[in-house]
């Protein structure tokens, strides 16, 4: 795990640049729509020559893990979003946040609260039974020390302004308006004096510099409640700029539904660890959803940094799409470089073949990719794809290819071992043209002569292209293969 940073400096980073963060919750896996919230921040940092930061918001500590803070990283990391700056972590920061608190609390705007629990609940049930919005109206609001009782539990509330409204200019959503009277006087410390996420997240975007707030649209609520401490501030100190707000819509299910577990994989380490996806194509996906250049689909990560702005984003939820995910996978796996491929196949063929190992395997497999990743959506297609080429003899064979292997065939596998013993050139182009004169002198067509070849051969009733499976078998493993099938 990352070493905690409770101090925050601005470093090197040019004055009055973009400085964009992004702040997850430890409790679990690198939410998909997290890193899509992850990516549009690192690419507006980066469009704008600014700085990309990272916080973990670790205040919930029954919840979170540092399996969970690890996770978060790692998939960042694999996705190439890590930090400018070494993250920092909310908890190491609470005596800061108490510090503000105090600092508002000494001015006037917030006060101490001294209503218990069962008030409040007495309170919520009754604006129920009335059937108005709950809010709090402590008598508390304007008491003055004298008044406080000496020893009674208390918490921190902001006095929210009660006349007026507040206006959001948001990057995306446009123009967000909320009457002041809406919001509540809401807890900054609790009653154990530790701070609040709705004070912390305000505290920390400023020390950190955060010049651009790029989140989730379910906190639009949350931004205008975080500018009431951001005004006090002001009014305090003078020197706590408002941040640019962009709330980007949620991602739904191709159903239109909100994303959730039965529309497919949630966690960023599926996609790499169980769907063998490749990071750049889930990088160009999550950039596609909800923002676009045109017609472009297959966009690089340096044309992403070219062409994105945060007020190109779509104000309506995105429709996550499994189908189109692995379609455009497919793409960057035909493009992927054959040694990287290999090495990440190898890892997956250790399970599927007990024939491979890699220090022996892998230069065959490197090999075999420009023929296998045609025909592969992922990294298991892949694998399952070169399982042949490492199956120990006599090959067991699938339904289908056992079907293939009749009297006939075999016969005809007989005949194609005696011609391919006699073969001189063992490339695909020799191969190709020796059997299909085979074929013509038989008066017979290639398929009647490849099909059994095939399922001989591979175990499979498909496969990549036959004469491009005798070459990388070679001679002596791919004859002894049609003798094991032959009449």
């Amino acid at each position: 795990m990352a070493s905690a940073t409770d101090t925050v400096s601005a470093g090197s980073r040019p004055v009055g640049g973009v400085v964009t963060r992004f702040a997850p919750s430890p409790t679990g896996f690198l939410h998909i729509g997290g890193a899509r919230t992850a990516l549009f921040n690192w690419l507006y940092a980066r469009h704008h020559g600014g700085t990309y930061l990272l916080r973990i918001e670790d205040t919930d500590r029954a919840r979170s893990t540092d399996a969970a803070i690890d996770a978060i990283f790692d998939g960042l990391e694999w996705l190439g979003l890590g930090g400018d700056e070494p993250p920092v972590f909310q908890f190491a920061r609470s005596d800061r946040h108490a510090q503000v608190a105090h600092q508002m609390l000494d001015a006037g705007h917030a006060y101490r609260c001294y209503l218990t629990q069962e008030e409040l609940a007495a309170r919520r049930e009754q604006a129920l039974a009335e059937r108005r919005p709950f809010r709090i109206d402590s008598e508390w609001r304007e008491a003055t020390p004298d008044q406080w009782p000496q020893g009674a539990p208390y918490v921190v509330r902001m006095k929210s302004p009660r006349e007026g409204e507040t206006v959001i200019a948001d990057q995306v959503q446009g123009s967000i308006t909320v009457q002041n009277g809406e919001l509540d006087d809401f807890v900054i410390l609790r009653s154990d004096g530790t701070p609040t996420y709705m004070l912390a997240v305000v505290v920390d975007d400023h020390d950190m510099g955060v010049t651009h707030v790029i989140r989730g649209d379910d906190h639009i609520n949350n931004a205008f409640r975080q500018l009431v401490v951001i005004r006090a501030m002001q009014d305090i100190e003078g020197t706590w700029p408002d941040p640019v707000y962009a709330h980007i819509p949620l991602i739904h299910g191709a159903d239109g539904a909100k994303l959730s577990k039965r529309h497919g994989a949630l966690g960023v380490d599926a996609y790499r660890d169980e769907m063998g996806l490749l990071p750049e194509a889930v990088f160009n996906y999550l950039l596609r959803l909800g923002w676009g250049h045109g017609d472009e689909e297959i966009i690089s990560r340096d044309q992403a940094v070219e062409w994105f702005d945060i007020i190109d984003v779509n104000k309506g939820a995105s429709r996550f799409d499994l189908k189109k995910l692995l379609n455009l996978n497919g793409q960057y796996i035909r493009e992927a470089d054959d040694t990287r491929l290999a090495a990440l196949v190898a890892k997956r063929l250790e399970a599927l073949a007990p024939g491979f190992s890699a220090e022996s395997g892998l230069d065959l497999l490197t090999r075999a990719m420009p023929v296998l990743k045609v025909r592969a959506a992922d990294l298991n297609e892949l694998a399952q794809g070169a399982v042949f080429l490492f199956a120990r003899r006599p090959l067991p064979l699938a339904e289908k290819a056992a079907v293939i292997l009749n009297d006939d065939a075999r016969a005809i596998l007989s005949q194609v071992a005696t011609v391919l013993e006699g073969e001189n050139g063992w490339t695909t182009e020799d191969l190709e043209a020796t059997v299909k004169q085979m074929a013509e002198g038989l008066g017979i067509g290639l398929g009647k002569i490849a099909q059994p070849l095939r399922a001989s051969l591979t175990g499979q009733a498909t496969s990549p292209g036959i004469f491009d499976v005798l070459a990388l078998l070679g001679r002596d493993e791919s004859l002894a293969r049609i003798r094991d099938h032959a009449a």
